[in-house]
């Protein structure tokens, strides 16, 4: 799938996201950024992982935790959406899934494990979609979506993190 979604095929609150994906084979984008992630990750010490770059903001930690945890949500919606229910899907606070999560009481291997195995299971679903499954849509908090678009949101959510892990966390230039 390397077709680009069209601005109707989702909220133009991801539009961020969707921009931040360069061109190409989303299964393969992904694929490329479980292995940068992962090589990013797998460095950090755990005094690292309990970072803060500013008060109010969260640990190295909480970000991975955070993109794992959106990657299951936003696969749930493409899975939902690429096999043709109908039923409208919510929207959801990260905030509050932030505050009932216990990332700092993981080691950092764990979380980076959990994340290489959600990352797997996305892109085996992603494997298996026929072209009728992609061009599929259905509602998620309110605004038509498609399957499409949800692997161009989960690639752009991620990349967005690790941007801001890359400047805020490593100092190191984008």
């Amino acid at each position: 799938m390397s077709i680009r979604p069209a601005y109707d095929e989702y909220n133009e609150y991801f539009e961020s996201y969707v921009k931040l994906v360069p061109e190409g084979n989303i299964r393969e984008i992904l694929t490329q950024s479980l292995q940068r992630t992962t090589d990013i990750f797998s460095t950090i010490t755990e005094d690292q992982a309990n970072y803060q770059y500013a008060p109010g903001k969260w640990k190295l930690k909480e970000v991975l935790g955070h993109i794992t945890d959106n990657e299951r949500i936003m696969s749930y919606r493409l899975l939902r959406i690429a096999r043709g229910d109908k039923t409208p899907l919510s929207g959801y606070d990260q905030d509050e899934l932030m505050s009932g999560a216990s990332f700092d009481s993981c080691p950092m291997s764990d979380l980076l494990e959990d994340y290489t195995i959600v990352r797997q299971a996305t892109l085996t679903l992603l494997r298996g979609l026929s072209e009728d499954a992609w061009a599929r849509r259905g509602i998620v908090n309110g605004n038509e979506s498609s399957t499409k678009a949800w692997a161009y949101i989960i690639a752009g959510h991620e990349l967005h993190h690790m941007n801001t892990v890359k400047v805020r966390y490593l100092n190191e230039s984008r």
